[in-house]
């Protein structure tokens, strides 16, 4: 059942607050998920594309790289529906398969190179991919190369990180950095990129279906069991991209830059970091991975405009003590998601750079945007914006989902929209449970103000119950957060004999600061309610983060539950 029968204008209070340059009504279509990027390489062939470590390519260079790449799969046999599994850090590399994988219909498996051995055999049981592509980084090639034997996939396409250096950083790397190299023996079922990509470049287009063919199988972060594979079909990639292109008023896109220092394996950094970016010609300077000096130090020399990041990098900038020495005044807009964005941290970022801060939302199945503050105009402090064009936002219920919540009242997030996943990949039971009347369930609680404004209230599981009353993590959190010796913070519910349930906050304290319990209860008064209040609270050097830097507390949730198993073993 289509989700927007179920929604009338006056059921979109956001129309009235849309910005003056963007149109919620405006015509998406459906194309294929690499036209736009072949657009760019017509459009702006000499221009930058994408920048490593000092080493650039043009549109018109990229391009080649792409075609051959994909004539080299398709000599290997590599057809439509044949799924790639692409197991790459931020390298050209990245950008290079994932197109050529696109162009001849194959589907790309997003996968993380640091994911275990245990965490990569559940996702190609469950993919199947025909081939998969990694570095010959000792970090990634040898558990790589255990899974292509282990599940007897055909080719093991590798790619050499001194191939992609300036030859001066190559040379060092060569000598000084040999240790992170892996020990690699060819055979038959290795291909080394440089030789997948020696041919004629003349490859046969595959014909795509944009709104059923699949592009992505973008696996979720499950915090139990094996995830599930989001299917992102071309018409969600490329409409997700036109979404956000469209959402930056003060941007010139042909003639920004991107930092993409977030992982394109994430489904975040993959669209807006890369998909956004190369719709309009914009270049790209990428980081192999996070590190903070080294974000600094690009931003001050390369001069990035466009920012993408998660809260936790921009407190790690906030924070570092020596960040009055970079200039990072070239920023102009950035966009926080993966959790939430804490008031202060949005403040102070945006007083260091001059810069505008908005808060996104979405999630893997949404590809991922589906609500952002507008760059110009009201943004407002705690919310995560308003529908992306063509996108409808829903509250329901949270005990009848069939039933819409009113203005501002409380209920579960679901969402309609040209973005929205075809569904879990071989998995139509988790596909129901999902979707109702056309509408994504998003497992989030929220509620819509009379703007239309979104506000998350928290993850439906994170909940804490503790005597019959719903506590909130993130309102404990936000409120944490206000301390100014709070670096980071992040509240779990731990089982109390009295009242079911009770707050544990474990908090990180800025840099030379200090905090006491009892200190933060008193400040927490004016601010929390008695229960909502943590009762307890452990002070940490580091918090447990995924590996795009969101705070996560599934492993603080086993830490408990570990901690009360021995508890009552030793008792």
């Amino acid at each position: 059942m289509d989700g927007k029968a179920h929604i009338s204008n006056s059921d979109r209070p956001w129309l009235a607050s849309y910005p003056d340059f963007a149109d919620w009504e405006m015509s998406i279509g459906s194309e294929p998920a690499y036209a736009a990027m072949e657009r760019s390489i017509a459009a702006y062939p000499e221009k930058i594309c994408m920048e490593f470590l000092g080493r650039t390519w043009t549109y018109r260079e990229t391009g080649e790289m792409i075609r051959s790449a994909a004539k080299g799969l398709q000599d290997l046999g590599v057809g439509k529906g044949d799924r790639m599994a692409l197991m790459l850090p931020n390298t050209p590399y990245y950008i290079v398969m994932f197109h050529a994988t696109l162009l001849i219909g194959g589907i790309v498996v997003n996968v993380n190179p640091l994911y275990t051995p245990r965490e990569l055999d559940d996702i190609v049981q469950d993919s199947r991919p025909r081939m998969l592509v990694t570095m010959d980084l000792d970090a990634m090639y040898p558990k790589a190369r255990e899974t292509v034997d282990k599940h007897n996939i055909e080719k093991l396409i590798l790619c050499s990180m001194s191939d992609v250096l300036p030859w001066r950083k190559a040379v060092l790397f060569n000598i000084f950095r040999r240790k992170t190299l892996a020990r690699v023996e060819d055979d038959d079922r290795q291909v080394w990129f440089e030789c997948l990509i020696e041919n004629d470049a003349f490859f046969e287009p595959a014909e795509i279906n944009c709104d059923d063919d699949l592009a992505v199988l973008q696996y979720t972060g499950g915090t139990t069991g094996i995830p599930k594979a989001a299917m992102l079909t071309h018409a969600n990639v490329s409409a997700n991209a036109m979404q956000v292109a469209s959402w930056y008023d003060n941007a010139k896109l042909d003639n920004e830059s991107c930092l993409a220092a977030l992982p394109f394996f994430h489904v975040f950094a993959m669209t807006v970091a890369m998909m956004t970016p190369l719709r309009y010609g914009a270049s790209i300077i990428m980081l192999p991975r996070f590190d903070l000096k080294d974000c600094l130090h690009a931003i001050d020399k390369k001069k990035p405009t466009f920012f993408p990041a998660v809260p936790t990098i921009f407190t790690a900038i906030n924070t570092f003590p020596d960040v009055e020495k970079y200039d990072l005044s070239s920023i102009k807009v950035c966009i926080s998601g993966g959790a939430p964005l804490p008031v202060e941290v949005k403040k102070e970022f945006e007083r260091i750079t001059g810069c505008v801060v908005v808060e996104g939302y979405g999630l893997s199945e949404t590809s991922p945007v589906a609500t952002t503050n507008p760059t110009v105009g009201v943004n407002k402090p705690g919310s995560v914006g308003i529908p992306m064009p063509g996108t409808d936002v829903a509250i329901r219920s949270l005990e009848d989902p069939t039933q819409k919540m009113p203005i501002g009242e409380k209920g579960e997030v679901c969402i309609y929209g040209p973005q929205v996943m075809k569904g879990y990949w071989e998995n139509p039971e988790a596909t129901d449970k999902t979707m109702i009347d056309g509408l994504f369930r998003t497992g989030d609680i929220g509620y819509i103000d009379e703007d239309g404004y979104v506000f998350l209230v928290d993850r439906l599981k994170d909940i804490i119950i503790a005597s019959g009353y719903n506590i909130y993590p993130r309102n404990v959190e936000e409120s944490i957060h206000e301390h100014p010796s709070v670096a980071e913070v992040t509240v779990i519910g731990v089982e109390d004999k009295y009242r079911g349930q009770t707050p544990k906050a474990f908090i990180k304290l800025r840099e030379g600061a200090s905090l006491t319990k009892r200190e933060l209860n008193t400040f927490l008064k004016e601010r929390l309610s008695a229960i909502e209040r943590p009762s307890l609270v452990e002070f940490r050097d580091e918090l447990p983060k995924t590996l795009i830097g969101k705070l996560s507390k599934k492993e603080l949730k086993a830490e408990e539950k570990d901690r009360k198993s021995s508890a009552e073993t030793t008792a």
